[in-house]
């Protein structure tokens, strides 16, 4: 409770410097600064910023971790963050306020989840689940997809969000009581738990899972990976009798729907098959 609370407020703390535009040091004594500032942003109900969705994003990681342990292999994630960074640098946003990284959950279940700012996370089943590195690579070029379009922070609900700014305009021009700062927490463990809930529970729509697996197909081409591993995966999962099952299953679209989306929308590349051989040695080299 005392690290969810901590969280908590450091996403306050840098919601009211991202208002304010200025040092934690200048705070006492330029209050006029920031009531200007934070009311002008109140007004146009300014979007999340960078910096904001990467704290957000910690504290939906930290809150992941509380439901899945981290799996210790040193060797296995600096693979995966090989793979993952690989396609991120390829990607519309290769460089995010946090950087991207990329982690693995010790669970069974077959799935992967994007934090806001670029925050990663796979399953040790999802691994086991891939036959290669680009089969890996594409499931991670999804979930760096999702980073780049933002769709964890568009599960806040923009109600909490444009109370949180109209709060901090109302109150800039005074010091923040405890009650301002108590409403504030509750609004931002509220937009913490509206993204957790889209990852874990709810899943995305359907017009971002498609969008996320027609970008991922850039990505992959981009990076040199194999495009239709992505395909290969999702035709994998259907042959094997579990397009419609639990873990990522649960919270995607029905993959039969997926795999016709990537299908109709793969882009032609002829691929090296000696490098994709010499990537599912490293692959086998990695996972074994």
């Amino acid at each position: 409770m005392i690290r969810r609370l901590t969280l908590s407020l450091t996403i306050i703390v840098i919601f009211l410097y991202g208002c304010a535009g200025i040092q934690i040091e200048d705070i006492s004594g330029n209050m006029d600064m920031i009531s200007k500032s934070v009311r002008a942003a109140s007004k146009a109900i300014r979007p999340i910023s960078d910096k904001e969705e990467y704290y957000v994003g910690r504290a939906v990681a930290a809150k992941l971790l509380s439901v899945y342990p981290l799996l210790r292999n040193r060797r296995l994630t600096e693979y995966v963050n090989y793979v993952g960074r690989t396609v991120a640098m390829h990607s519309d946003k290769p460089f995010t306020f946090g950087g991207y990284h990329f982690a693995i959950l010790d669970s069974n279940e077959v799935n992967a989840f994007a934090c806001p700012g670029g925050i990663i996370f796979i399953t040790k089943g999802l691994i086991g689940a891939v036959r290669n590195e680009d089969e890996l690579a594409a499931v991670l070029a999804h979930e760096v997809a999702h980073v780049n379009h933002r769709d964890g922070i568009s599960a806040i609900k923009k109600a909490r969000w444009t109370e949180a700014v109209t709060i901090i305009g109302a109150t800039a021009a005074k010091r923040y009581g405890s009650h301002d700062i108590a409403r504030l927490v509750t609004l931002f463990e509220g937009s913490i738990d509206d993204v957790f809930r889209t990852l874990v529970v709810n899943g995305y729509g359907q017009r971002q899972e498609y969008n996320a697996d027609k970008t991922a197909l850039i990505y992959l081409a981009r990076s040199g990976y194999d495009p239709s591993a992505l395909k290969d995966f999702l035709a994998r999962l259907i042959t094997g009798g579990n397009a419609s099952g639990g873990g990522i299953l649960k919270t995607h679209p029905a993959t039969v729907d997926r795999l016709r989306n990537v299908e109709e929308n793969m882009p032609s590349k002829k691929m090296d098959k000696f490098l994709i051989k010499l990537r599912t040695q490293r692959f086998r080299g990695a996972t074994g």
